[in-house]
């Protein structure tokens, strides 16, 4: 079912969910609302009108997007890592690698290998940098809030930075926070764990936030969100 609201087509996805979730995923800014089987129609359009200013400021992003090249993993290109940018030298070799050298990152790909081939090794680079971060920072944030993950894996996603299952402590963490500085990671990491204590995000959940981490506010912002949820 697709609204029309504030001027702004919403797709509504009624769902067996608990919590109200609102996405603008790229790569064209599309409007998504997850929403519970009763929740009324009239209830997400006023969620929906509230946070309009938000969702077109995420469209305008991903419209200013769509003129940049689609990375095609060859030198010249830029590539993010930890909130650093490192220019990319693609060379050719019999096995793939990526070395970070002063300011270069030195991609050797197999001679001949696709886009998507080489766009598979650097998520699995990343995924290798992230699983060793979350590695080091996942029981300083057990340690200091008393909450323990029973697991935490890193996952490819667009549209979150993390998502859990608080029942069962599970915790998912995007690739592409191997990106961000790495406050970012810990903020997320931060964030997921909270949620094991308290589900949404209501005046708890962000004086838990205040007391564990007092700048997560600006520590968001370098998060550039994707998406906007009601919990997490």
């Amino acid at each position: 079912m697709t609204l029309n609201i504030s001027g702004i087509s919403v797709e509504i996805k009624k769902k067996n969910v608990k919590n109200m979730r609102l996405y603008v995923k790229p790569p064209d800014g599309k409007v998504t609302v997850s929403a519970p089987l009763s929740m009324k129609n009239d209830v997400i359009e006023k969620f929906v009108i509230t946070k309009k200013d938000w969702i077109k400021k995420q469209i305008s992003r991903f419209g200013n997007q769509t003129s940049r090249p689609a990375e095609e993993y060859v030198s010249g290109e830029t590539l993010y890592v930890w909130g650093k940018q490192f220019l990319l030298q693609v060379e050719c070799g019999g096995r793939y690698s990526i070395v970070l050298s002063g300011d270069k990152a030195v991609f050797t790909a197999r001679k001949g290998s696709t886009i998507d081939q080489r766009e598979k090794h650097v998520r699995e680079w990343y995924r290798e940098l992230l699983n060793a971060e979350i590695e080091r920072l996942l029981p300083k944030w057990e340690m200091k809030t008393g909450l323990k993950a029973e697991s935490c894996h890193s996952k490819y996603m667009t549209s979150r930075w993390g998502s859990c299952k608080a029942k069962k402590r599970k915790i998912w963490l995007s690739l592409l926070l191997a990106k961000k500085p790495p406050e970012c990671l810990e903020y997320v990491i931060l964030h997921e764990l909270l949620h094991f204590m308290e589900r949404g995000h209501n005046a708890r959940f962000y004086s838990l936030l205040d007391k564990y981490m007092p700048g997560w506010r600006e520590i968001r912002k370098k998060l550039n969100n994707q998406a906007l949820d009601t919990a997490g």
